[in-house]
């Protein structure tokens, strides 16, 4: 499954959903990089 996550203010990641921490962050993978942000919370339609 896809994820988006945030690194920071600006920068967003989109990857293969690894899993998820502890401290609420979630691990997504880019090739055989693993990429560790905050979750995009869909936006209500």
């Amino acid at each position: 499954m896809l994820r988006t996550i945030t690194l920071g203010s600006c920068v967003s990641v989109q990857g293969t959903f690894e899993r998820q921490l502890e401290n609420g962050k979630i691990l997504v993978r880019v090739g055989k990089l693993l990429f560790e942000g905050y979750p995009v919370v869909k936006a209500a339609a």
